[in-house]
């Protein structure tokens, strides 16, 4: 987008996954895979004598032999699953993302022709569902159309056309045609609320040693999920996610009626806007390690120069035409990346890089927000 370019997100639903997966087709895969011999055996005597009945109302039907599906609730069932859409991106042009049974194909779309390569795209995968019996729901299956000049072509799967929609739920964050961030401001917000909102009415001894524990348990993970990939840079984003912190520190007895950074301090807690810049760092720092499963050329370039201030590892910043662009992740984190130092970014794990921020913290009022060295 901040080339001008438009894209095409479509999200695919298939009907009823788990349950559709044919036993011996998978077992072919299994074998074609070279997982055969006593493991091949073992997962096939896993799968096979299993059978089924519906009740209602006391009565039930006949057992019948259950021949598809992986058995959900168990390790090994998503597993199979994996296995047996692996191959399903065969001869697709375009980029597809797999996650259990989420599945996305996208590309850029700046012209008919394009939009004909990702439809061609779309038939292979409806192709690959009929042969493999992984029937796809196309009443749930959507597209987003993604830029400025979007020109907004259609889609069809076999003979149903996919409807446009604005935004979509997407492994737990809201991607939406504008890539901006307040819908999941706001939807993480109203869940937050209602979690906080039982905590003040049930909990009847209000201290601290027993309030901060639950707000780091439940509440906070709801504003925090993911934030590397949605973090907000409006001020009435920000505003909407750290008035929530306020409402819990009002909560707590003799600290309620303190200004908002002396009840933090008071607490231990950092605000919201310095633990979301913390866990871009800290996602930079997984990538940079190998800990991530995003490798780091993918997003970053390691900066060419011979500085010896700062640290070994430090980032390529690039010129942005677009906000959009400019507060993403691979953009954002870069100068506050580069301002750590060679102490910071040589140890090996995650807590002791956690230990060496805390460390910064101390050092560098203000190092955490998000107009420090502006």
């Amino acid at each position: 987008m901040d080339e001008g370019h438009c894209a095409d997100i479509i999200y695919l639903d298939f009907a009823k996954a788990f349950d559709k997966v044919p036993h011996c087709r998978l077992l072919y895969k299994l074998r074609r895979y070279g997982i055969d011999g006593k493991l091949g055996n073992w997962i096939a005597s896993w799968l096979k004598d299993r059978q089924q009945r519906v009740g209602i109302g006391g009565e039930f039907s006949d057992w019948r032999p259950v021949t598809s599906g992986v058995p959900q609730g168990s390790v090994l069932g998503p597993v199979l699953f994996l296995v047996f859409i692996d191959d399903i991106d065969d001869g697709v042009n375009n980029s597809i993302l797999k996650f259990a049974d989420d599945t996305k194909l996208f590309g850029v779309v700046n012209n008919l022709e394009q939009h004909d390569v990702l439809q061609q795209d779309l038939q292979r995968l409806v192709d690959w569902s009929n042969r493999w019996l992984m029937e796809f729901n196309a009443a749930k299956c959507t597209v987003i159309h993604v830029g400025r000049n979007n020109q907004r072509y259609e889609y069809v799967m076999g003979e149903q056309k996919l409807s446009a929609v604005d935004e979509e739920r997407d492994l737990g964050i809201m991607i939406t045609a504008d890539m901006k961030s307040s819908v999941n401001c706001q939807v993480a917000c109203s869940r937050a609320q209602r979690i906080l909102g039982m905590l003040k009415r049930f909990i009847a001894s209000k201290t601290a040693n027993i309030m901060v524990p639950l707000y780091k348990s439940l509440v906070r993970p709801i504003v925090e999920y993911c934030t590397p990939a949605w973090s907000p840079h409006y001020m009435k984003d920000k505003q909407i996610l750290e008035r929530i912190q306020h409402r819990f520190t009002r909560l707590i007895p003799d600290v309620g009626q303190l200004p908002y950074n002396d009840r933090l301090c008071i607490l231990k807690l950092w605000s919201l806007e310095e633990r979301r810049n913390r866990a871009d760092l800290v996602e930079l720092f997984k990538m940079c390690k190998g800990q991530s499963g995003i490798k780091c050329e993918d997003m970053f370039e390691l900066a060419c120069t011979d500085k010896t201030r700062g640290h070994s590892l430090k980032m390529r910043k690039g010129y942005c035409h677009l906000d959009l662009q400019k507060f993403f992740f691979s953009e954002r984190v870069v100068s506050r990346w580069n301002r750590l130092d060679e102490e910071a970014v040589a140890v090996n794990t995650v807590n002791a890089f956690k230990r060496q921020l805390e460390r910064f913290r101390q050092m560098q009022t203000g190092f955490f927000t998000d107009n420090y060295g502006r």
